[in-house]
């Protein structure tokens, strides 16, 4: 088993059910885990042999600048793109985590974890 993270990659975003969460907006935490197989870039040390996290982050900035109501649609925007671009990929854990919920109390946030094994099509 071979495994790409993306840790705690932070993106101010404009999502939410309520109208002053898409104007005020606040900062996102995404965490990724892709699993795909990474033997050959280990041995070529070539990077057209792997999948680039850049690739992946890119991908990441960008569904995060699509304003939607609820995480989980951003979370499956982000994971169907990703796969979409790897098809080679074949589990996808994501987590996005809103760093100030409009919500009483103190927190460190409100998160959501979506995941997708693409060889068991769920």
């Amino acid at each position: 088993m071979s495994k790409i993270f993306l840790e705690d990659v932070k993106i101010y975003a404009y999502h939410g059910v309520l109208p002053e969460e898409n104007i005020i907006g606040t900062y996102y935490i995404i965490n990724a885990e892709i699993h795909t197989n990474l033997w050959k870039a280990s041995e070529s040390d070539d990077l057209n042999d792997t999948i680039s996290y850049v690739d992946i982050n890119e991908i990441i900035h960008n569904e995060m600048k699509i304003k939607s109501k609820l995480l989980e649609h951003v979370a499956g925007r982000i994971i169907l793109k990703v796969h979409e671009n790897f098809p080679e990929i074949s589990y996808i854990k994501l987590k996005i985590t809103k760093t100030a919920p409009p919500m009483k109390g103190e927190m460190k946030g409100a998160s959501i974890e979506l995941e997708k094994n693409f060889n068991l099509n769920n």
